[in-house]
């Protein structure tokens, strides 16, 4: 049942996929095909004391909520913008003496949100939450015990009234959340704080070379005035022109895996085969399984395959341990076995060289840490979409550690290439792209002094190198 409209989307029948959506006309490349504030949405456990409950933004200080001493907010701004998401929320923490994990968490607050709204909460809307697909009769039995345990502890939490639901619908609205939650990150958009719970975007079906793509706005609350603020929401973005009729599409998953690791990754957790066409048709499978130009021997090609396989789980267990000058020894012996044998297009090549390059960045390394990451992107360049997000962040990593290193020429291009790339992911208004439009500013400033005079230009480095970093929110 279609209960809202769109100007830029329409549902309809997308045959064995179910449900879907299609462009109502043609969209260009990085226009906004819709945007949508969340359902309902939580910070994960592990970020409670770290992140706003209401922006979802990092920040160093937080103001605590007085009555459930659980939720944390920028300031009085973000708390009342919060409010009407968080009073039935701290009622209940306030009742139990303590807040449950998010998934409970974020099921009452969805149901919370149904019994205010009726599970509609704008004219845009496509369809009631407790329509989507839940998936619960394919959980395997480990899932099914762990979902027995949230109801249980969903059944103390909940609050509302005399309103009990039974433990077959509490079921149904956690398979829901599990199916269809999206993943909320930082205002960075580097690491992942919460889940949300965004209904237009649970009917815009898989592809593993997809032509939107996904972007968390933060929204605003900064203006004196509240009508000013804007809401936290997710923006579905074009990556492409788009015919009027074209269904819409996204990724579920990175696209730097084979098909076949695909498709597992896939079935288990949204419970569907993968038949686009890259996955049918293991588009890029042979890239990333390569082997180097010089045409080493099948067995010496399965002999580093393998010592790369065990490598990486050594490098992973260092890195956790956080003895980098392990990570980097280990970094090196798996590069240097690689050597003539593995392409740079290769999975395992790939995975190395991006830890080594971000670990040695952290430990100030930036010349040897700029070389690592250069051969990353020109390999990440053969195998994602141009206008993939995961490759621009990739590049602006890429960019910043040769400005660091002094090569200011290399880091403006890669910086410029960032930019044009999230310029369409993201859009101009995010803060990823205004912190590199600034360091676009400032390396473009950085070029024209070291043309004129490159002694100078590298004395000037020196010297701001040599400054205490102070960090930004």
């Amino acid at each position: 049942m279609t209960v809202g409209n769109m100007e830029t989307a329409a549902l309809f029948d997308a045959g064995k996929k179910g449900r879907g959506l299609r462009a109502s006309r043609e969209l260009r490349a990085g226009e906004v095909v819709f945007a949508e504030p969340s359902f309902s949405a939580v910070v994960f456990d592990s970020f409670a004391t770290q992140v706003c409950h209401s922006c979802f933004r990092h920040q160093a200080k937080l103001h605590r909520c007085a009555q459930c001493k659980f939720a944390h907010y920028c300031d009085r701004t973000c708390q009342t913008a919060c409010w009407d998401e968080h009073k039935k929320e701290c009622g209940a923490i306030k009742k139990i003496g303590k807040a449950p994990n998010e998934h409970v968490r974020l099921a009452a607050r969805v149901l919370w949100r149904i019994h205010k709204d009726t599970g509609i909460a704008s004219d845009s809307q496509l369809i009631s939450v407790d329509q989507l697909e839940d998936h619960v009769a394919d959980l395997p039995e480990g899932d099914l015990k762990k979902l027995q345990t949230d109801v249980h502890n969903f059944q103390q939490y909940w609050s509302h009234g005399r309103k009990q639901h039974s433990a077959d619908y509490i079921s149904h609205i956690f398979g829901i959340i599990k199916c269809n939650g999206f993943t909320l990150s930082d205002q960075r958009g580097l690491q992942a704080v919460g889940v949300g719970l965004f209904p237009n975007l649970c009917l815009v079906n898989h592809d593993c070379w997809p032509n939107c793509t996904v972007v968390l706005n933060h929204g605003n609350q900064s203006a004196l005035s509240s009508a000013l603020h804007s809401q936290r929401r997710i923006e579905v973005r074009a990556l492409e022109k788009i015919p009027e009729g074209e269904e819409l599409t996204v990724s579920y998953v990175d696209f730097l895996d084979l098909s076949a690791d695909r498709q597992k990754k896939l079935k288990e957790h949204f419970h569907f085969d993968c038949t686009c066409s890259h996955c049918s048709q293991h588009i890029k499978d042979d890239l990333m399984m390569a082997a180097a130009e010089s045409k080493p021997s099948a067995d010496k090609v399965k002999e580093v395959t393998d010592f790369s396989k065990e490598c990486l789980e050594k490098i992973d267990k260092s890195r956790i341990q956080g003895d980098f000058h392990e990570v980097v020894k280990l970094c090196h012996e798996c590069l240097g076995k690689q050597e003539n044998v593995l392409a740079d297009t290769h999975l395992y090549r790939l995975r190395v060289l991006s830890v080594a390059s971000e670990v040695l960045s952290y430990m100030r390394s930036f010349s040897e840490a700029a070389g690592y990451a250069r051969k990353m992107v020109e390999g990440y360049t053969k195998l994602y979409h141009p206008n993939n997000a995961q490759l621009g962040m990739a590049i602006m990593r890429a960019g910043v550690t040769h400005w660091h290193a002094g090569q200011i020429e290399a880091g403006h291009s890669l910086i410029c290439k960032a930019y044009a790339i999230l310029m369409v992911t993201h859009g101009p208004n995010h803060a990823m792209t205004r912190d590199l439009e600034s360091m676009r500013t400032q390396t473009e400033v950085e070029l024209k002094m070291f043309k004129q005079n490159e002694q100078e230009y590298h004395t000037m480095r020196d010297a701001a190198l040599k400054k205490p970093v102070t960090s930004s929110s």
